[in-house]
């Protein structure tokens, strides 16, 4: 049976079914579609079904051209329903891992996952979940609700954790290019998984288990928050010494080797970094050991947010205003430049603070036109709203924003990006982290 399995990859007769189709899942889906692969993407939203079949993309990475040509080519079935996994011979999983307002793990989409692949396993199949998780997940929250029927992983269905890697708006780092983690529950899992994702990426990095392949995700998104942490640290620590933490980076760079530049900011967002190592910490919880680090860089970066309104309160003293009475226009307000994605966005905390600071505020940003949830004034980028705008502060730094036009249309500026480097002779009096 595993040899079937083999075969059908191999000659793109293998039909896949990707449960999740957000930023992981649909660029997966449209990646073997155009490989020619039958692909099933489901996804309980109807509303992004209904987009997807209409010919319709709702990520930045892929275009609503490439959703049609998979369509029109007959390799992609957008659908709700999870009776298609009756007949697929793959199942990826890439639904949300978020973390309840405790900061623990919520498992429920995975779980809900598990137990539609559950209830239509056959054998020969393929699983693999890519869904950030602890180390442990795959074995302990899948595998049980698969070996059913007398179905023996590693023989009569294979099972696989690859930890997505997508970096939304990346045009360099494409899907193809980033390199895939792959660690199944047996070395013929690993085996199958590494033949499967090697029909669509170039290379692909098979390790001894699932577990090894859960926390290689969790380290690389944890190293990452840490070295944030770090960096949003000494921005505090230099501003009181009176030294620009710019320029200490960037002299910090020439060395050339054993350093690694990570940059300061309003806080971190996103669907991973801000998130990931809370599975990690409390996992960690469960085995009696308390990772202080992780810690407190979640204490610094979920801090920034307020540090920033305690600059800007600096800021406008330094001008004669206070914040009660001052107008700000916060200029950006995804978590990363250049996407339409607001999830762990900082700027939305900074705006949550302000609010409850009864300042008033407005926001502009080119891939937003209302904030869920909230009722927060969005304004028009013009000279009229930077000439209303006692302060502008910059949260996000979109490529498409003229900042020197908007420092000669502005009086006060609070750059949390560094975004307005090059800008000279401006009307502006620029504040920098």
């Amino acid at each position: 049976m595993a040899m079937d399995l083999r075969e059908k990859i191999k000659r793109r007769e293998a039909k896949i079914a990707i449960i999740g189709a957000g930023y992981v899942g649909l660029p997966l889906a449209i990646a073997f579609a155009e490989e020619r692969f039958q692909v099933f993407a489901i996804d309980k939203d109807e509303k992004k079904v209904s987009q997807l079949l209409a010919g319709e993309s709702y990520i930045e990475d892929i275009t609503s051209e490439q959703v049609k040509s998979a369509l029109e080519s007959g390799f992609l079935f957008p659908t709700t329903s999870d009776e298609v996994l009756a007949e697929a011979d793959v199942a990826i999983i890439t639904v949300p891992t978020p973390v309840t307002r405790n900061k623990e793990p919520n498992l429920t989409f995975i779980e809900a996952a598990a137990e539609s692949v559950a209830k239509h396993i056959h054998s020969p199949m393929l699983i693999s979940l890519e869904s950030t998780t602890f180390p442990g997940s795959t074995e302990t929250i899948l595998l049980p609700r698969l070996s059913k029927d007398n179905l023996e992983v590693g023989k009569d269905f294979f099972l696989v954790f690859s930890p997505e890697r997508i970096n939304p708006g990346d045009k360099e780092h494409t899907l193809r290019k980033i390199p895939k983690i792959v660690g199944g529950i047996t070395p013929q899992c690993t085996e199958m998984g590494h033949l499967l994702y090697s029909q669509i990426i170039d290379e692909v990095i098979p390790v001894s288990n699932a577990k090894t392949a859960e926390m290689i995700k969790l380290y690389e998104n944890a190293y990452r928050y840490v070295n944030i942490a770090f960096a949003n640290e000494m921005t505090i620590v230099c501003r009181k010494l009176g030294i620009d933490i710019w320029e200490v980076i960037e002299g910090a760079k020439s060395k050339g080797f054993g350093f690694q530049a990570f940059y300061p900011g309003p806080g971190v967002g996103g669907h991973c970094i801000p998130v990931d190592p809370h599975y990690l910490r409390w996992h960690l919880k469960g085995i009696d050991h308390n990772e202080l680090l992780l810690e407190i860089a979640d204490s610094i970066n979920m801090g920034m947010p307020s540090k920033i309104v305690e600059i800007l309160m600096d800021v406008l003293n330094e001008e004669g205003k206070p914040l009660n009475g001052s107008n700000i226009l916060i200029l950006g307000v995804t978590y990363k430049k250049d996407i339409a994605d607001l999830r762990e966005s900082p700027a939305v905390k900074l705006m949550d603070i302000l609010a409850e600071k009864k300042a008033s505020f407005a926001y502009y940003d080119p891939y937003i036109t209302k904030i869920p949830e909230r009722d927060y004034i969005r304004m028009d980028l013009n000279r009229e709203t930077l000439a209303w705008a006692d302060v502008v502060i910059l949260t996000t730094d979109h490529s498409s924003f003229d900042y020197q036009w908007i420092a000669d249309n502005c009086d006060c500026i609070l750059d949390t990006r560094n975004a307005f480097r090059g800008v000279k002779n401006c009307r502006a009096k620029i504040y920098r982290l």
